[in-house]
């Protein structure tokens, strides 16, 4: 595949920060209307609870864990937000994801704010009735701190449907027994949304497929890698196969990935993921490191596992044109400077993995309404925001000649800046 012409130039003398939390700084100085004072309010958090919460385990020990809510910016609704639960949580990381939310909800203009929570634990070493009690004593802590018009939680690495389930119902227990509204992505049964599930790999899949009519760029001509074979990888490589005839040549989970120029057969390596937790042994494919496998010869990159994947080192020897986003800021801001050097083209994680955040909003909506709508009407609700979202980002990295990820934050600043204002002096 030859290297693609930019729908936009490369950006001249931009700042990027270490953390991508940091990334609007730049942005918000060319907003006209943002003055100092108000950059201190977008650039600080409304509340920050931590605690250590008491688990004890199925042998009789007792042990903490370090949890963590944040919530950053509710100028344009309820806070919302998914919690992970992973050995590498901290505050850090958490404010950090929060202050994502607020421009990605934003962005693509569903009216909410931005947080985000967290356990500090390997999910993996605890039994699922230790999980349960886990994610109970964490709702139950939380309080009056989240509710349906307050901060709708939502999952995240290392939580699914279940997960909501124990949150819904222990909140349910102290408060109102209606109240489906205060997480989203619940089962099916309990008030979930239908889409909601693969939604983050549909919306990815949607900035994908513009960014290649943009480009002109037939997708099932090239080769596409995704980092992370979870619930958006998963997906966003099942529907690029299924609906746009592109060609997954890798995938990869934390322990290493597997590729083929020729193409995988995406079912029958989730199948064969989901039944050994590994990809060792998974056939007429080569065995790379997770290193290795980040470096492999493709056109498009889908990194969607966790933050910082996509170092300096990374994007100096990729040869990938485009980069999707799927997870919460993979690539670095050094390596963003980059491949902004070299004239890729790369999606924002604030407007590249909205979709699950899209659905969120139409299943806490459903909730409210108690009226439910079919997986077709999800879906072509979804594409109309996304694609619109897209649209509405290319167009003003164009006309300022500025990055996508410039672009999308500029939207998404101007639209909470807005609401600040309209909102008053004493907000």
């Amino acid at each position: 595949m030859p290297t693609m012409s930019l729908p936009i130039p490369k950006i001249e003398g931009s700042a990027c920060f270490d953390a991508e939390s940091c990334f609007f700084l730049s942005v918000a100085q060319k907003v006209s209307f943002i003055d100092e004072n108000l950059l201190k309010v977008l650039n600080s958090f409304r509340r920050e609870i931590c605690m250590d919460i008491p688990l004890r385990k199925d042998d009789g020990t007792l042990i903490t864990v370090k949890a963590y809510r944040v919530q950053h910016n509710n100028a344009r609704g309820p806070y919302k937000g998914g919690f992970r639960i992973h050995q590498q949580v901290d505050l850090d990381e958490v404010r950090m994801l929060a202050n994502l939310m607020t421009w990605k909800t934003a962005v693509v203009n569903v009216p909410f704010g931005g947080a985000k929570g967290g356990l500090s634990i390997d999910p993996h070493t605890l039994t699922k009735t230790e999980l349960e009690r886990l994610v109970r004593a964490y709702t139950y802590n939380l309080g009056d701190n989240v509710g349906p018009h307050t901060d709708i939680p939502a999952p995240d690495v290392n939580t699914g449907a279940q997960t909501m389930a124990w949150f819904y119902d222990e909140y349910a227990k102290s408060h109102s027994t209606d109240a489906y509204g205060v997480v989203t992505g619940k089962p099916i049964a309990l008030g979930g949304s239908e889409g909601r599930e693969e939604a983050t790999g549909r919306g990815c899949m949607y900035v994908l497929r513009e960014a290649c009519k943009d480009l002109k760029f037939d997708l099932s001509q090239g080769k596409t890698l995704i980092e992370g074979f979870g619930n958006v990888g998963y997906h966003a490589a099942r529907l690029i196969v299924n609906e746009l005839k592109g060609k997954i040549v890798g995938v990869s989970c934390s322990k290493g990935g597997i590729y083929n120029p020729k193409g995988i057969d995406v079912e029958a390596a989730h199948k064969y993921y989901t039944e050994h937790k590994t990809f060792k042994g998974f056939p007429n494919v080569e065995h790379m490191t997770c290193e290795e496998f980040l470096l492999a010869d493709c056109d498009v990159l889908v990194p969607s596992a966790l933050e910082g994947s996509i170092t300096p080192q990374v994007a100096n020897k990729t040869n990938a044109q485009i980069i999707i986003e799927g997870a919460n800021g993979p690539v670095t801001a050094q390596a963003n400077e980059i491949l902004m050097d070299k004239r890729r083209v790369v999606a924002p994680g604030i407007l590249a993995n909205a979709g699950g955040v899209v659905v969120s909003y139409f299943e806490w909506v459903q909730n409210l309404q108690q009226f439910y709508w079919s997986h077709e009407e999800v879906n072509n609700k979804l594409e109309k925001i996304i694609v619109s979202a897209y649209e509405n980002v290319r167009d003003l990295s164009r006309k300022n000649k500025i990055s996508l990820r410039q672009a999308a934050y500029t939207i998404g600043l101007e639209r909470v800046a807005k609401a600040i204002l309209l909102r008053g002096t004493g907000f």
